[in-house]
Parts: C-alpha cells; structure tokens; sequence
C-alpha cells in the first residue's frame, strides 16, 4: 500500500512540473471561465445571478383570454427582475429584430389561441384546431432563449392540465349518470366561464421560487454552471495524459524496469491509477480555490463540494484508463483523449445547457462524468447538500468502478507492465 502511495505521489509531482500540462490543466479552464463570465455579463454589474433583464417580445395577435394571461406572466412583478419584455404588434417585425440581436426570443400568440383551447358555447361538437404558439429564439443567446420557452413551456403545460381535467370531470360525470350528454354542454361552459373570469388564478401563474426549504434566499451564479464546466472538460485531458504517461513509461522501460525491485505489477498499475486520481482531484480543488479567490465563486456545501469532485474524478479517472487499455501508443491516448474532452465537454452541458439540446443527447450524455458532476455542481449552487447528490455520485462511482473493471481485464490481456 504504501508503495503504491508513493509512486502515485511521485506521478502527482511530475504532472505539475510539466508548464505544458499545467497550462492545460490549470490555466486554460481558468481563462475560458473569465472569457465566458465577460461574455455572460457576469463582471458587468452587481447582480451575481449573470440572468437578469431577458430581453423578449410579446406579439399578442389572440387578444383573449389565455393569450392576455401568458402576456401578464411576462409583465408580472415576478419575473420583473428576470424578464424585460416588450409588447409588440408585428410579428415580421419581431422576428427582424431578433436577427439583429436586440432581443434574446420573440413570442407570437397567434389568434384564435384561446378558442382552440377554451370551446365557446355551441363549439363542443366542431371544436376549432388547436394553435400553437411561437418562440422565435436567438441562437446567439440560447440562455436567455431557453429561459423564455421554459415559461411558455410551463405556461402551456398548466392549460393542458386544466383543459384535461375539465374533460375527464365532464365524462366521469356523464358515465357516473349524474349529467347527461345533453348537460354536458352546458357543465362545460360552466367550467369555461369559470376559467374566463381569471385564467391566471386557475393554476396557470408563474413564480420563481429563490428560497431554500429553510426559507434562505439563493442567487444563482451563472459562473456556478460555467466554472465547473470548464473545469470538468480539462480534468478529461488530465486523465488522458496520465494514461499516455503509463504508455510512455513502457515504451522507455521504465515500468518493467520497476519490477527489479519488489513491487508487484498490481502495486505499479496501482500506483500509477493513484497518481492520475490526485492530479485530477488537485487540478479540480486548485480551480475551485482560484475561482472562489478571484471571482467571488460561491460554490455551496464545502462536504458536498469535496465529496463530488472525488466522485467526478473517480468517474473521469475510469475513462482515462479505459481509453489507455484501448490504445496501443502514447500518441493514441493523446489523440482520442483531446476527442473525449471536446465531445465530453460538448455532450456534458459544458457549453450549451443540456436543456437545449435535443432528448436524444440528453439520454446519451449519461455516460459522460461531466453531465452527472455538472448536475450535482448547480444543486450545490441552488442551495443543495451533499444529501441532495446522491443520484449524481452513486453514477459518477458506478461509471468509474465498471470502466475500471474492464480496464484491468483489458490490461491483463496486454500485459502492460512484464519484466
């Protein structure tokens, strides 16, 4: 054990002597999370949210109802802080203005919206096709984006919810035989005119909730998304370059040459798995202190923190000596190593937020560490605890543990380290 201690210590020290690795690990995260925090806005004022003032265009063409209700959604004192909306009639005229950057999504509310959702009286047996609204995004700002069809999303998820229950009231009732289907017309605009009188108390308002159970109040930083997001992608290219290392020791004999004295090949493979782990798990605590220290970072429980970055680097290490076992030559881990890093990154949310990414890539983003660490970074940002991550670390310590297994039984086949 303490052999492979020490060789995993030595490895450790190596690593940070080398200027081109450090520069990867340690200043490239650093700079691309000053570059993104300049680009998000989060250096630019005292709100440490970095989502404040959403620039959208309301296009009211329904002027009902359920058009007028999702139009005070984005008017209400609740997303006052969150939305800065601006009424429009022209809907050519608001999609313009989103290619010209002057808004981050244009909403249209085409006419007849409610009464595709809400029948009139004598309706009930022709009702009209249904209207879908439009979210016109900017592809230059998928945050502010996203954010916007995120309410839309809610908004109509809650009218389907009411228009649903209303019909499953109405039929319980007829096939219950206390309304006959000649009644049912009129139970259904008793619902309509009830829902008409104020759609917006009928369970369609939207609030955002900035408070823990424990009534404290949370300010997301987006920095809190964008540091360990660039930190998780390069601690991809630490794993990597630790297997090209073990490679590159056996191409120069120096792994057979340490069966001289006695070490066995588990306690040398041991301490070299060891070695990539402490780099990775130094790489990630250097760039949590720096970001604390430089850019005011709150990254949440302390316990929680620790606890995942081990976890991730866990996951990230079984990757690491996954790819090395696949490969045959230093230059290969070093090649397919950069790969993982940007496909990881890319599939992992460190540049786009998994929510605007298609479900397909959601799904397959499940093997990748950064999506899971990622996932447990902003719980811990919105106010979680280490009780809250559960789900990410047992997956995070499941993929490292299978990808580890098979690297052994990859390994034994090769006969990486022999006399």
């Amino acid at each position: 054990m303490l052999k492979t201690f020490l060789i995993g210590i030595k490895d450790l020290r190596l690593a940070f002597r080398d200027r081109a690795a450090l520069i990867l690990m340690l200043a490239a995260p650093f700079v691309l999370t000053l570059g993104l925090g300049l680009v998000t806005g989060r250096f630019s004022s005292n709100n440490n949210s970095g989502l404040s003032d959403i620039p959208v265009i309301i296009v009211n063409l329904d002027n009902e109802q359920l058009g007028d209700a999702l139009t005070d959604v984005f008017t209400s004192e609740e997303l006052a802080n969150l939305m800065e909306p601006a009424i429009g009639s022209d809907p050519e005229a608001a999609r313009k203005s989103i290619d010209e950057d002057e808004a981050a999504a244009v909403v249209i509310i085409p006419e007849g919206f409610t009464r595709s959702i809400i029948p009139q009286q004598g309706d009930f047996n022709n009702p009209a096709e249904t209207v879908k609204i439009e979210v016109y995004a900017n592809p230059s700002r998928p945050t502010g984006a996203g954010i916007v069809k995120a309410i839309v999303d809610e908004f109509l998820s809650r009218v389907n919810e009411g228009s649903l229950s209303g019909s499953v009231s109405i039929l319980q009732l007829m096939l219950s035989g206390r309304i006959t289907p000649q009644q049912a017309e009129a139970a259904g605009l008793a619902m309509t005119e009830q829902l008409q009188t104020n759609p917006t108390d009928s369970a369609l308002a939207i609030t955002i909730n900035s408070s823990t159970a424990n009534g404290e109040e949370v300010k997301f930083d987006i920095l809190a998304y964008l540091a360990p997001g660039m930190a998780l992608m390069f601690l991809m290219y630490t794993v990597s370059y630790g297997g090209r290392s073990i490679l590159a020791e056996k191409t120069q004999g120096t792994l057979p040459r340490l069966l001289v004295s006695p070490t066995s090949s588990t306690q040398i493979l041991g301490g070299k798995v060891f070695g990539i782990f402490l780099t990775g798990a130094a790489q990630m605590l250097i760039l949590i202190g720096a970001s604390s220290l430089f850019f005011q970072l709150k990254w949440g429980d302390p316990i929680g923190v620790v606890i995942l970055v081990l976890a991730a680097v866990f996951g990230a290490t079984g990757w690491g000596m996954f790819i090395t076992a696949m490969a045959r030559t230093p230059a290969q881990v070093a090649s397919v190593g950069s790969a993982i890093m940007l496909i990881f990154g890319i599939m992992g949310g460190s540049f786009i937020s998994l929510d605007q990414m298609p479900p397909a890539i959601q799904t397959f983003s499940k093997i990748t560490p950064n999506a899971w660490a990622l996932d447990g970074f902003t719980t811990l940002a919105l106010g979680g605890t280490l009780t809250n991550l559960s789900t990410p670390i047992t997956a995070l310590l499941s993929m490292g543990m299978i990808l580890f297994l098979v690297s052994v039984v990859l390994f034994g086949k090769k006969n990486l380290v022999q006399k």
